[in-house]
């Protein structure tokens, strides 16, 4: 009796690394619904989403998009382009260097996170979805398809790491979670982007000017929000946007593009920045634009500190007061007790000498210090200096300060017969007070910003370097590291004082709670660092990005009353988490985050 057997059937298991979404969808009617749901929801902003004028914006109107549907208009079309990139469009190449599909889910992501936020917004504020038009219903709808089609886009799944077979439940699940949280971020990943060809001079110097003039619309347009709903939309839609941007590898070929002229970009930033008053109809939002300025500068003197000494100072904002207070005492305020009236040119060397002096006297002693124990001491005489100047006041110690009152009634600045108190008309532009003090700010960042590339690429800076990387390295080939150190201190303190020169006649008045360890406006210590180093240690951009965005923040969620620091706390953990190099970091300390990058062609000095 013969038995016949057949071999049985097996279903063949899928390869390891086939590439697959986060949700089971083929890849072709995935990108057929984020390429849909994106264009439904730039039609949608055409729309009316709500019945009434109540909401902020006015959403009523068919045909003419405003307040938060022109935020969900600009998302929608970026999302839509990067979608017909994918498809391999003609002509839309260049917009996907490195690759498009992780392009497509932070613009689809951010642009569902405005169009429901506005949803939700509507139904809170105006009492239920009743309140909605069939705008509001639509792109509810789109973007949430359109976000279902692009988490199913496929990516390349990582390999799950061995685990011990008798491993506890808890190991076990820290294992799945790890796993899972490993696959999210290869969800969101993309691939390294190609090398920029070369283009003729004239063509990468118009797209340099692009590129600003982008950042001046998208800056402006920030600063002039009109409602707490706008600029927290304003939030959602330009930070995926900027992550689009940068998964699809337009970052970086911008980056290399002005790489090779570094100094026409320099100046286009600065001209850009110059026609910031001119976009103003009047001098509100000059006075964010100086006081962003002054931040900014200050963080940037710090940067030297900081970020190319590796020297952590936490008491830097005190030698902003010193150069504030000298000055404010120099300036003709009948507060002074010295009663004399410097010009304006003698002042700012007051001011910046006060400070050099200051820093000299306080690092001399304590920068043989290093690491936490350097941080306490510059704590403190952060604080000393605070408490010196409210004792001054000829009660509790000599009268020079006024104390806790300050130095009140400082006049505004005449330089060469500009009064720049007072508004000018400027080629039909009506320049303000303001505005006046946001040029000669300006004119100040560009100093600083002048010494910080000389200085940065000289010895001295490559000594700084030297020393933030490895002390004992350093003192080992012959570097003086004491010195080294002192001069970044003082210099990083001349800067400082330079800019509080500026703040005493903008502020009008000097007060020593202007210049605490911490406090819920800047600038004070905790702020300027934390600028430096969110913005990027050791760079440029970096520090004047980062302050701009940590004065502009906290000015535009007032609204949150209690929770603004938590808020704000939270947002600056969440980014330190996924990126601890910072905004804009230089290469070496990208590598020191991310060890899987590819090692640079070419390390600069300082990353500046």
């Amino acid at each position: 009796m013969t038995t016949q057997t057949t071999a049985a059937k097996t279903v063949a298991a899928p390869a390891p690394n086939t590439p697959s979404g986060l949700i089971g969808i083929p890849a072709n009617l995935a990108r057929a619904l984020a390429t849909g749901g994106s264009v439904l929801a730039v039609v949608s902003t055409f729309l009316a989403w709500t019945w009434t004028a109540a909401f902020p914006g006015d959403l009523t109107y068919y045909g003419y998009p405003g307040g938060l549907q022109v935020l969900v208009l600009v998302g929608g079309a970026l999302a839509t382009l990067f979608c017909l990139a994918s498809y391999g469009v003609k002509g839309l190449g260049w917009l996907t260097p490195a690759g498009a599909d992780a392009a497509v889910k932070y613009a689809v992501l951010g642009t569902f996170a405005t169009a429901w936020y506005t949803v939700v917004s509507i139904s809170a504020e105006l009492g239920g979805v009743v309140n909605l038009e069939p705008g509001g219903y639509l792109v509810a709808a789109a973007t949430l398809i359109a976000l279902v089609g692009a988490l199913a886009l496929p990516f390349e799944r990582p390999e799950p790491d061995p685990i011990d077979p008798e491993a506890t439940g808890r190991e076990q699940f820290k294992h799945d979670a790890a796993h899972a949280m490993a696959v999210l971020r290869a969800a969101f990943s993309s691939g390294s982007p190609r090398p920029v060809r070369t283009l003729p001079s004239y063509a990468e110097i118009l797209i340099i000017v692009a590129v600003l003039a982008v950042g001046l619309v998208v800056f402006t347009y920030g600063i002039g929000t009109e409602y707490d709903e706008l600029f927290v939309g304003f939030l959602i839609t330009a930070g995926f946007g900027f992550g689009a941007l940068n998964r699809s590898g337009l970052i970086a070929h911008a980056s290399q593009i002005s790489a090779r002229h570094q100094n026409i970009t320099v100046c286009g930033a600065f001209v850009a920045a110059a026609l910031f008053p001119f976009t103003q109809t009047d001098d509100q939002y000059a006075t964010l634009g100086v006081y962003i300025l002054i931040f900014a500068t200050v963080a940037l003197g710090l940067n030297i500190v900081v970020g190319l000494a590796g020297l952590l100072d936490l008491g830097y904002v005190a030698f902003l007061g010193v150069g504030a207070y000298a000055a404010a005492l120099v300036s003709g305020s009948p507060s002074s007790p010295f009663g004399v009236h410097f010009p304006f040119w003698a002042a700012v060397l007051v001011g910046a000498i006060a400070s050099l002096v200051f820093g000299v006297l306080i690092g001399a002693p304590t920068l043989r210090l290093r690491g936490d124990y350097l941080a306490i001491v510059t704590l403190g005489f952060g604080e000393i200096f605070r408490i010196a100047v409210n004792n001054t006041d000829g009660t509790s110690g000599p009268d020079i300060t006024n104390g806790s009152n300050g130095i009140a009634s400082i006049p505004d600045l005449n330089i060469l017969g500009f009064d720049l108190g007072v508004a000018h008309d400027i080629g039909g532009f009506t320049i303000g007070r303001f505005a006046n003090y946001f040029f000669l700010m300006l004119l100040i960042t560009a100093v600083v910003v002048l010494v910080f590339r000389r200085s940065g690429d000289s010895r001295i800076g490559r000594a700084w370097v030297a020393i933030r990387e490895d002390e004992t390295a350093a003192l080992a080939m012959g570097i003086n590291g004491f010195r080294v150190k002192l001069i970044a201190f003082a210099v990083g303190a001349t800067l400082a004082g330079l800019a509080g020169t500026v703040q005493a006649h903008v502020t009008y008045t000097v007060t020593p709670e202007q210049y605490l360890f911490a406090g819920t406006t800047p600038p004070n210590s905790a702020f300027l660092l934390a600028a430096v180093v969110l913005g990027g240690m050791g760079t440029i951009a970096g520090p004047l990005i980062g302050a701009a965005l940590l004065f502009l923040i906290p000015n535009k969620l007032q609204f949150l009353g209690d929770y603004q620091l938590l808020a704000f706390g939270l947002a600056l953990v969440l980014l330190m988490r996924f990126r601890p190099e910072g905004l804009i970091p230089n290469r070496r300390r990208q590598l020191e985050f991310h060890e899987e990058a590819d090692a640079p062609t070419v390390l600069s000095k300082t990353g500046a």
